[in-house]
């Protein structure tokens, strides 16, 4: 009974939109929608209206920028969103067919950071008052950051006062002085930075592989949901800390990128900064922690300790990295 109500539930959101529905499948955080009008996505949305309607709107303002992005459709009803029986919120977007951004082509990556850097060319073109709802804390990535050395330290504490401990756990408490100095090295250092208003911006807020969709219609950029109004390098850290962490923190490829996004909107110095700062706290050692911390101690699975594992062994090329970046950093100051 349950699965028809899965199935039927999808089609009564659907009729609210002008638009006749073939089939409809379960896709990735969403139900996938083949139409009369061609793939549409229909996406629980948790936001308020007024965000809905902004990011629609600078999703249509991206799209007269030659920007290719998904759309947002409004409903019947002239409605930015459709509801359930549950009073439950979706919205309906385009979709894209195609692959997504190659981890393992230097080709697809460096044209995804471009496709980036334009990407934020164009929303500094945004005409209309960006509202404050929509603006992010300045002092957010500190906030962040202190927040992620306070859940370290409870997960180093939890563990300190375990009699037996397993694999993952020794391997944790022999690593984490080590982490953590670093972790709070660029706290430290973040305290002393202040922020510019021509630093922050519209950001995509999840911009990695997935996101980014070579299809018929050109290269996409997809699921905006998470959008922000931020400090811009955070996407392109993002980007390229995933991309690093899937090609053993390859200094020449980190290079590549960031140069390629910077040769199609010039990063300041301080926008630079910042990038080292997002780049050298180690997000990954704080991600497992976390992790751990949130799981039954007494499943943890295996791959935690594999995750652990490499992590410490790719910190030598990371740091490597790091000192690479550190050095175009003074340079560009």
């Amino acid at each position: 009974m349950e699965g028809i109500f899965m199935y039927i539930r999808p089609e009564q959101i659907a009729e609210q939109y002008e638009m006749e529905v073939k089939s409809i499948s379960k896709g990735r955080d969403c139900f996938l929608c083949e139409t009369d009008l061609g793939m549409r996505a229909l996406k629980e949305y948790r936001g308020s209206v007024e965000r809905a309607e902004f990011l629609a709107g600078m999703l249509d303002f991206l799209k007269e920028q030659n920007i290719v992005a998904e759309q947002i459709f409004y409903t019947k009803e002239g409605e930015i969103f459709a509801r359930d029986e549950e009073e439950q919120n979706y919205l309906l977007l385009s979709v894209f067919r195609g692959a997504e951004c190659d981890t393992k082509s230097r080709e697809d990556m460096v044209y995804a950071v471009r496709l980036l850097a334009g990407l934020h060319n164009a929303t500094e073109q945004y005409p209309d008052e960006v509202p404050e709802f929509v603006k992010m804390n300045p002092n957010a990535l500190l906030l962040l950051y202190e927040k992620h050395n306070r859940e370290l330290r409870q997960v180093r504490n939890y563990i300190r006062g375990r009699k037996q401990k397993n694999e993952f756990e020794e391997m944790f408490m022999r690593q984490f002085a080590g982490f953590f100095e670093k972790a709070q090295a660029v706290t430290e250092q973040l305290q002393n930075m202040e922020i510019c208003e021509e630093l922050t911006g519209f950001c995509h807020g999840d911009y990695n592989q997935h996101n980014v969709v070579f299809s018929r219609e050109g290269v996409a950029v997809v699921n905006f949901l998470n959008f922000s109004y931020q400090i811009r390098v955070s996407d392109l850290s993002n980007f390229v800390r995933k991309m690093m962490e899937k090609n053993n923190w390859n200094t020449s490829l980190g290079m590549e990128l960031i140069g390629a996004y910077d040769s199609v909107r010039k990063l300041k110095p301080q926008e630079l900064s910042y990038l080292y700062f997002y780049l050298a706290y180690p997000e990954k050692f704080w991600k497992i922690a976390n992790h751990y911390s949130q799981s039954h101690k007494a499943w943890l699975s295996g791959r935690n300790t594999e995750k652990l594992s490499k992590v410490i062994t790719q910190e030598g090329a990371r740091e490597h990295f790091l000192q690479t970046l550190a050095g175009k950093v003074e340079n560009r100051i």
